[in-house]
């Protein structure tokens, strides 16, 4: 495992470096002078000069990047001068609370589709088979706004249970009972169109498993339905929802900006929002980077799940 997982860090490194020369070419394109921004309309052009000498927006940009690429490596993010403050500071509370955010919304999309996939072929009936498709269709057709705003309608407006919005006021680990409270909206809205992929997913590779002859052998010896679905169909069937899980991931995270929006979430999708509108170069870089990390991590963690849980892979990884 350790020798697969080698093997794997020079690409993952690689993809990093592109991303981050992509990341800072691609924001000195787009339009507006970040000093300008910060000086103000009214400013004098020497004013301007000595922001963006500040700034080392003066410099040519290959020194400007290799600048930057030396202090990301020794953790220094620099300071926002638009926003204010620490960018490791504005990260690290936004970060926080999208990482909470998305960590429940992925939890509840794999227990709800373990839970509905095992359901739909351990006890079939066109019924529930109707009514499992019927729900995926529509919550994978929904935009995650339609749905904010019809959960907010139902549980905050109409039934005033749940808060439309916000994050707990006394943080998530003070009173649990609250957070939970604050959580359930936003992360049901992104875990619904995670939770119909997944289940899709996962429905069919157990129906595969289910028609393989190990099952067939299975049921001649008497094992139960029920014990060769979660005993041995199901484990087989994990790889490919390790597959799926892991491009599910990135739509979560890519959908989090916009429930974050829609809840009044303070994370990292609001914090891009600001930056990119603000053209707060020095927030936006570390975020985008931090967002194809993340993207990186993800995918590095799930071939390892995939090669865990399946030793071919190994196998094929050493030779």
């Amino acid at each position: 495992m350790i020798r697969y997982l080698l093997r794997r860090l020079p690409s993952a490194v690689l993809v990093l470096f592109g991303a981050s020369v992509l990341i800072f070419l691609l924001l000195r394109l787009v339009p507006g002078d970040p000093a300008t921004t910060l000086a103000g309309s009214d400013a004098s052009p020497q004013t301007i000069a000595a922001i963006r000498h500040q700034l080392g927006l003066d410099r040519s940009i290959p020194a400007q990047y290799m600048t930057w690429l030396g202090d990301l490596l020794t953790f220094d993010l620099g300071r926002s001068y638009i926003i204010g403050g620490q960018i490791a500071d504005l990260v690290g509370r936004g970060l926080t609370n999208t990482v909470v955010l998305t960590v429940s919304a992925l939890v509840l999309a794999v227990v709800v589709s373990l839970v509905v996939s095992v359901a739909s072929v351990v006890w079939p009936s066109r019924w529930l088979n109707t009514v499992v498709a019927a729900a995926n269709t529509v919550a994978i057709a929904l935009p995650t706004f339609v749905t904010s705003v019809l959960l907010v309608l139902v549980f905050a407006v109409a039934l005033p249970v749940l808060p439309a919005g916000g994050v707990p006021p006394d943080g998530f680990i003070a009173r649990p009972d609250i957070a939970v409270q604050y959580l359930l909206l936003p992360s049901i809205c992104l875990a619904l169109p995670v939770a119909a992929a997944l289940t899709r997913f996962l429905t069919e590779s157990l129906r595969t498993e289910l028609g393989k002859p190990y099952v067939l052998t299975a049921r001649s010896l008497g094992i139960s339905h029920w014990q060769i679905v979660t005993r041995g169909a199901l484990r087989n069937a994990l790889p490919t929802m390790l597959t799926a899980l892991g491009m599910q991931t990135g739509q979560l995270l890519g959908g989090a900006v916009l429930v974050e929006a829609a809840f009044a979430w303070p994370g990292i999708g609001q914090l891009i929002e600001q930056g990119i509108s603000r053209r707060d170069y020095p927030v936006v870089q570390v975020l985008l980077l931090l967002s194809v990390s993340v993207f990186v991590a993800i995918q590095l963690l799930t071939d390892i799940a995939h090669a865990y849980l399946d030793p071919r892979i190994r196998i094929g990884g050493r030779s």
